[in-house]
C-alpha cells in the first residue's frame, strides 16, 4: 500500500432512561413535535437542570464492559456552539474532567485474529434538537423539533487504531452489541439512538507522522460509516496524488452519490469556549457504588457465546449467531428452560424462526413455550419434522397451542405398526418397478418409495417405520445388498 489510512470513531449512544439527562421530560421516541418539552429543555431564562442519577449507572456499566478507568471525581462543562436546535446556545457536557478514559475493546477478524482497540474516554453528554427541512424547494423553510433536546448521551471516543473500513464496522458491531447486553441504549440506528462520527487521515506507506485528518457527521448505519470511510480514503489519496492539500474539516455523507462533501472548517476545543457549568456541582461517586454496579453486570456475548459451546455442545456458528443478539440469546435460553433440547432449539430458531421474523420480536413470531413444545412433540414421535413445519406455520396466525393445531388439523403422526405396514404393502405392490431397481442395488429407489408412503400419508407416517418396513420387505438373501 502506498498510503496507510487512519480512523478514528466518535459514537454517541443515547442512554434508554425514561426521562432526559437533567429534568424530567420523557424519552420516547416518535411522539408529537416539541410535546416532551419543559423550559430546562427549552433552556428558558430561569430554569436549572437537575442530574437524572440513572444517567449515571447506565454510563458506568458502559465504562466497566469497555475496560475503562472510572474517576470518582467528574464534573460538567459548557460547550458554546450556536445552532438552531441548540435552545441555549450551549451543550451541557464534559470536557476535562470526564467520568472515564484509557479502555480497550477487542474485535475479531475475518482472518480468526483479533485485534484491541484504544477508548480515548467516554463523556456524558445532553443532545441537542431536531431540524426538520421542508421538502418543497419553493417554502425553503425547516422547523425545529425539541423532543431530543435534553436526552442523555454517553460519547466513546476512540483512539486513531481502525486501520480500515472493515475494522470500523467490526468495532461498531461490537459496540452495538455491548451496549444492548447492557441494556444501557437501543442502539436503533434509524431512530438515532446510535450514531457515528469518522476521523479519517491518510499518510504515505513508511511515515509516523498521521496526515490531516477530515470528519465525517452523523453517520447513521453501518452500511454508510463503511462507505463514507472507503469514499474519504481514496478522495484524501486522489487530493494528495494530484498535488493538492487535505485540509482539517467537517464533512457530510450523501448516501445517495456515495460521495463526502465539504460542511464547515473543524472546529477545535477553543472554538468552543468550554467553561465549567455554573449550575451543576461536580459529581463524587464513592468506591461502594462503583462495586455495586460492578456486581450488576450482566453475562456478555463473548462469555455467553463460550458456555454455549461448552454447556449446550453447540457449534461456533450457532453460538455465535445466537449471542449476537441479547433478544435472541434470550428466547434460546427460555426456549430451553421449558423443555426444548438445547441443539433443536438453535437449528429451529436459526433456520425457522428468524426467517420469518422481519422487524418483530422472536416472541412475537411465536413464544418460546410454543416452540419448546413444538419440538417435544417431534422428540416424543407425535409428529415428523415435516409436519412440524406445517404446524409452525399454522402457529403465526392462530391463537391455538401447538397440541390443539395437531389435533385441529389432524396431523398427528401414524405410528401404528399395523397400519404402517398394510400402506408399505400396498405401496410395493404399486411400485414394482422401483422395488427391482433398488433389488437390482439402486439405493436411491428407496427415497421414492418413501415418499409414496409419505404421500398416502399425507406427510403423516413415522419415517423410522416407514424405512424400516421397506428394507426389512425388500431384504433379498445375497451379498448384493441388505
Amino acid at each position: 500500500m502506498k498510503y496507510i489510512p487512519t480512523i478514528g470513531l466518535e459514537v454517541h449512544v443515547q442512554l434508554n432512561t425514561k426521562t432526559k439527562l437533567f429534568c424530567g421530560c420523557k424519552t420516547s421516541f416518535g411522539d408529537e413535535p416539541n410535546a416532551n418539552t419543559c423550559p430546562v429543555c427549552l433552556g428558558l431564562p430561569g430554569a436549572l437542570p437537575v442530574f437524572n442519577e440513572a444517567v449515571l449507572e447506565k454510563a458506568i456499566r458502559a465504562a466497566m464492559a469497555l475496560n475503562c478507568d472510572i474517576h470518582l471525581f467528574h464534573k460538567f462543562d459548557r460547550k458554546n456552539y450556536f445552532y438552531p436546535d441548540l435552545p441555549k446556545a450551549y451543550q451541557i457536557s464534559q470536557f476535562d474532567k470526564p467520568y472515564c478514559t484509557q479502555g480497550s475493546i477487542q474485535i475479531s477478524k475475518e482472518d480468526g485474529t483479533s485485534k484491541s482497540i484504544g477508548i480515548t474516554r467516554i463523556h456524558i453528554e445532553e443532545d441537542a434538537g431536531k431540524l426538520i427541512h421542508s421538502a418543497s424547494e419553493e417554502e425553503n423553510v425547516s422547523f425545529i423539533d425539541l423532543n431530543r433536546a435534553g436526552t442523555p448521551l454517553i460519547e466513546i471516543v476512540s483512539e486513531p487504531d481502525l486501520d480500515d473500513p472493515e475494522e470500523a464496522y467490526l468495532y461498531l458491531s461490537k459496540l452495538k452489541e455491548m451496549m444492548q447486553y447492557l441494556d444501557v441504549s437501543d442502539c436503533n440506528m434509524e431512530q438515532g439512538s446510535l450514531r457515528c462520527d469518522a476521523n479519517v487521515s491518510v499518510r504515505p506507506n513508511g511515515t509516523n507522522a498521521l496526515g490531516t485528518r477530515a470528519e465525517i457527521k452523523n453517520l447513521n448505519s453501518f452500511k454508510n460509516v463503511r462507505a463514507a470511510i472507503e469514499y474519504e480514503i481514496e478522495r484524501q489519496i486522489d487530493l494528495i496524488e494530484s498535488g493538492g492539500t487535505v485540509v482539517q474539516e467537517t464533512r457530510l455523507y450523501n448516501a445517495d452519490e456515495g460521495v463526502t462533501k465539504s460542511m464547515r472548517g473543524k472546529e477545535e476545543a477553543h472554538d468552543y469556549r468550554y467553561f465549567s457549568d455554573p449550575d451543576l456541582v461536580p459529581i463524587e461517586m464513592t468506591q461502594a457504588l462503583i462495586n455495586q454496579i460492578r456486581e450488576s453486570l450482566p453475562e456478555l456475548a463473548a462469555a455467553k457465546k463460550d458456555r454455549y459451546k461448552s454447556e449446550y455442545r453447540l457449534s461456533e456458528y450457532d453460538a455465535d449467531v445466537l449471542t449476537q443478539d441479547p433478544a435472541i440469546a434470550s428466547y434460546f435460553e427460555n426456549s430451553v428452560k421449558a423443555g426444548a433440547p438445547a441443539k433443536k432449539a438453535a437449528n429451529w430458531i436459526l433456520s425457522e424462526v428468524l426467517a420469518v421474523a422481519d422487524n418483530r420480536t422472536l416472541a412475537e413470531v411465536v413464544s418460546s413455550d410454543s416452540l419448546a413444545e413444538l419440538i417435544n412433540e417431534i422428540e416424543k414421535g407425535k409428529i415428523s419434522g415435516k409436519i412440524a413445519k406445517q404446524v409452525f406455520q399454522e402457529l403465526l396466525n392462530s391463537d391455538q397451542s401447538v397440541k390443539q393445531i395437531i389435533e385441529s388439523k389432524g396431523l398427528k403422526q401414524i405410528s401404528d405398526s399395523s397400519e404402517i405396514e398394510a400402506i408399505v404393502d400396498q405401496v410395493i405392490a404399486d411400485n414394482t418397478e422401483s422395488v427391482e431397481s433398488y433389488k437390482a442395488g439402486k439405493q436411491k429407489a428407496i427415497g421414492f418409495l418413501v415418499g409414496q408412503v409419505m404421500k398416502v400419508t399425507q406427510g403423516r407416517a413415522n419415517p423410522a417405520m416407514v424405512n424400516k418396513f421397506l428394507k426389512e420387505k425388500l431384504s433379498i438373501k445375497n451379498n448384493n445388498f441388505k
